[in-house]
C-alpha cells in the first residue's frame, strides 16, 4: 500500500510541478520514447538473466505492492510453534520428531500453524535441520554451521533478482539518452521545416532523457530497494529460527531457547517476554500436543515450571 502511495507521490509531484509552470501535459506523452526505453530495458534483463530469476523479479515486485508478511504476530506464532516442537523433543526425545519432520503436513504441531506450513522455505529449513538432530551424531557447533550455510545460499538466491532489477535501473538513464539521440536524429532530418514541427521533435527527444531518469530514480530503483529490505526481513526471520534451534541443541530448555530467539527478532517487531511466555503457555496448542495439565502429571510439568522460573 505504501509503495503505491509513494509512486503516486513521485509522479504526482513531478507532473504537478510541471503543470504549475504552465507546461502542456500532452508534450510528455511520447509513446515512441517510452517504447524505446522500456523495451530496451526489458531486453537487457532478458539477455542478462535466466528464466528462474525473471520469475523471482516478478514475484518480488508483486511482494512490494502486497506488503511485508513479517509482523509481530508471525514471530509470536513461529516461536510458539518452535516451543511446541522443542518441548515435545525434550519430553519424548528427539526421535519423537521424526514423523513431524518427515511429513510436516500431517504433523499436529506444524498443521496448527498453517501460515508457517505454507512458507515452504522456512518449513524445509526447520524440518531439514531437526531431521539432522533426530539422526544424531552432530555437535551443536556443526549444527549451527549447517544452518548458516543454508541461510547464505538462500540469501544469495534472494539477492539475484534484486541485483538484476538494480542493473536495469542503472541502465535507464543511458537508455533515455539513446532515445533522446534518436529524437535528435529525427529532428535533424526535419531542419528547414516549420519551427513548430522542429520544436515538437526537440521536445520529444528531451522527454526521452526525462523518462529514463524518472523511471530510474522514481520507480525501478525504489522497487529494487524495497525488495532488498524484504530480503533482509526474511533473513532476520531465519536468524530467529536458527538461534532458537541452536540454543536447544546446546541443552537449553525450550522456554529459554525461544527467549533467545525472541532476542534476535528485529526491534520494531520484537514482542515482550511476558507476551511470548503467555503465548507459549496458553491454549492454542495442537490437539496432540505433549503438554498435560499440572493436576494430572505434576512431575512432568516440573521442568516446565523450572524453565519459567529461570526465564523470569
Amino acid at each position: 500500500m505504501f509503495a503505491i502511495i509513494g509512486i503516486l507521490v513521485v509522479f504526482g509531484a513531478v507532473i504537478g510541478g510541471y503543470l504549475m509552470e504552465h507546461g502542456h501535459i500532452m508534450v510528455l506523452l511520447q509513446p515512441a520514447e517510452l517504447v524505446i526505453i522500456a523495451g530496451a530495458a526489458a531486453g537487457t534483463v532478458l539477455v542478462a538473466n535466466p528464466l528462474y530469476i525473471l520469475k523471482q523479479i516478478v514475484t518480488g515486485i508483486v511482494g512490494v505492492f502486497t506488503g511485508s508478511k513479517f509482523n509481530q504476530q508471525l514471530y509470536l506464532d513461529s516461536l510458539k510453534m518452535m516451543y511446541d516442537l522443542l518441548n515435545k523433543a525434550r519430553k519424548e526425545g528427539l526421535v519423537a520428531l521424526e514423523s513431524d519432520t518427515e511429513e510436516p503436513e500431517k504433523s499436529p504441531i506444524f498443521s496448527h500453524h498453517p501460515k508457517f506450513l505454507a512458507n515452504h522455505h522456512a518449513r524445509d529449513f526447520v524440518c531439514d535441520t531437526m531431521r539432522m538432530a533426530v539422526s544424531g551424531g552432530v555437535e551443536a557447533f556443526d549444527f549451527d554451521q549447517v544452518m548458516e550455510i543454508d541461510m547464505e545460499v538462500h540469501q544469495h538466491c534472494a539477492t539475484q533478482p534484486i541485483s538484476a532489477l538494480s542493473t536495469m535501473a542503472d541502465s535507464l538513464p543511458g537508455l533515455g539518452i539513446v532515445a533522446a539521440v534518436l529524437g535528435v536524429v529525427i529532428t535533424m532530418g526535419a531542419l528547414g521545416g516549420p519551427p513548430e514541427e522542429i520544436g515538437h521533435k526537440v521536445a520529444a527527444a528531451l522527454v526521452g532523457t526525462f523518462l529514463g531518469i524518472l523511471l530510474c530514480y522514481g520507480l525501478v530503483g525504489p522497487l529494487a530497494a524495497n525488495m532488498a529490505k524484504a530480503s533482509e526481513e526474511e533473513h532476520a526471520f531465519y536468524q530467529v529460527l536458527r538461534v532458537t534451534m541452536t540454543a536447544f541443541m546446546k541443552g537449553i530448555p525450550p522456554i529459554l531457547a525461544v527467549e533467545i530467539g525472541r532476542r534476535a527478532v528485529p526491534g520494531h517487531l520484537r514482542p515482550a517476554f511476558q507476551e511470548l511466555e503467555k503465548t507459549c503457555r496458553s491454549g492454542g496448542a495442537p490437539p496432540q500436543a505433549t503438554d498435560t495439565p499440572a493436576a494430572e502429571t505434576p512431575a512432568a510439568d516440573a521442568p516446565a515450571a523450572a524453565d519459567s522460573a529461570s526465564a523470569g
